[in-house]
């Protein structure tokens, strides 16, 4: 394998456009449930609870699966996990087609949430074999964007197919998209060769044990700043365009088309702070301030911001206000895979990308529930939404203020080297 270097391998930036292709797809499928949620809700008859479970459903066995194929990475090829989970997702879509009932659809998120559970740190762990830690920023940057270009490529193609035909053929449309990327991947996808200098510079094969990465200050800080934020995204893949619906008055065709907005904002955020966050790291700026500082201050920021949105009655500052509070504090998702592998040795990377992504997105398991709980015990379906809002905007100033005081990668590297032991020898 390769060492670290100051420049990617040849042809990095061509895996990263195709690991872009498959986070675009794999959000695509998060979304559509909360694009749909009308439809969905009119024809099954569902009340808000019932759909919220639906979001949450994803999310059950999402965080489990992460931490088994994650471990799992550790030991084999990254591309062939990526090949498997985007096959397996792209034929759980097709059950959509046929007859629906509250059951199967939940059975199918449920199972749908287990394939992609390891899509994200899987991802980044294939894609940090081609790059050296001083420039992960942008290419992690990228990848995110796959997220929000997936939701700004594929929501006004998914809105059309639901207004004109239905929320059934949407769920299809995605398993075709997702089966061609496999059939990419399989012919022009290859495994990197790149391997991070270790933690201990004496140490050629060493490990740190897992109590002591779990334990380290920085790792549950980024956890708790990811999970408050990523509660945030959940309600946004669930509840944004049924909020737009419902609770602002918009039609199905402009509030689908509306729920764009916060994709857009954000992409435009994560490559401007990711770009910020390289340079100042390419420039000696330390890690606690180019990553730890500079993203909880953006998602303290977006708390701030969201707490006003129940005192104004006016629509369109509503949704001002709920794009740029969930999306200002973006950079977050860039940081929290960098400050893991700045933490982690080589060899144990998958496993611990896999089981911090499993805890940060514990919030998604929460989050579209505790809205629909929220929203059906309400006055009012606007006021619902807006008291959720609220419950978003403390978590981001409390997760943020978290991240503030304790994300300090050098200081922690520092401690966790102490504690690296030689490991026998195994596949990385």
């Amino acid at each position: 394998m390769a060492s670290q270097g100051d420049r990617p391998l040849k042809g990095a930036w061509g895996i990263t456009a195709l690991i872009f292709l498959f986070m675009l797809i794999n959000f695509a499928d998060k979304m559509v449930v909360g694009l749909a949620a009308r439809p969905i809700m009119e024809e099954l008859k569902l009340s808000p609870q019932q759909f919220g479970l639906i979001g949450s459903a994803f999310f059950f066995v999402f965080p489990f699966s992460a931490v088994l194929v994650g471990f799992l990475a550790n030991r084999v090829q990254a591309r062939h996990a990526l090949l498997t989970m985007a096959a397996l997702w792209s034929m759980l879509q097709f059950p959509m087609l046929g007859i629906v009932s509250f059951e199967v659809l939940i059975g199918c998120r449920i199972l749908l949430g287990a394939a992609e559970g390891p899509a994200n740190p899987v991802a980044n762990h294939a894609l940090y074999k081609w790059f050296p830690d001083s420039l992960r920023a942008m290419p992690t940057a990228v990848v995110a964007q796959g997220s929000a270009i997936g939701v700004v490529a594929a929501v006004p193609a998914l809105n059309w197919i639901i207004v004109n035909y239905s929320w059934h053929w949407a769920f299809g449309a995605l398993g075709v998209a997702g089966l061609l990327w496999t059939v990419l991947w399989f012919f022009f996808g290859r495994e990197g060769t790149l391997v991070d200098p270790p933690i201990a510079a004496a140490t050629g094969r060493e490990h740190v044990p897992y109590r002591h990465l779990l334990a380290c200050p920085s790792i549950l800080a980024i956890c708790v700043t990811g999970f408050a934020s990523y509660w945030g995204l959940a309600l946004g893949l669930t509840w944004f365009t049924s909020y737009l619906v419902d609770g602002l008055g918009y039609s199905q065709t402009v509030g689908g088309n509306l729920s764009v907005l916060p994709w857009i904002f954000g992409m435009v955020v994560v490559l401007g702070g990711g770009w910020i966050s390289q340079s100042l790291k390419k420039r000696g700026v330390s890690s606690r301030l180019s990553r730890g500082v500079f993203a909880s201050v953006a998602v303290m920021l977006g708390g701030v911001i969201l707490f006003f949105i129940g005192f104004t009655p006016v629509p369109e500052v509503k949704l001002a206000i709920l794009v740029a509070g969930t999306a200002i504090g973006s950079t977050i998702y860039v940081v929290v895979p960098m400050v893991v592998s700045e933490l982690t040795p080589h060899r144990q990377r998958a496993a611990m990308l896999a089981i911090v992504t499993s805890i940060v997105t514990l919030g998604g398991v929460i989050a579209p529930l505790a809205m629909g709980t929220v929203v059906e015990d309400a006055a009012t379906r606007l006021a619902g939404y807006d008291r959720g809002f609220t419950i978003l905007a403390g978590l981001l100033l409390a997760g943020g203020f978290a991240g503030l005081l304790f994300i300090r990668p050098e200081a922690d590297r520092k401690r966790l080297a102490a504690r690296a032991v030689i490991a026998p020898p195994a596949r990385a």
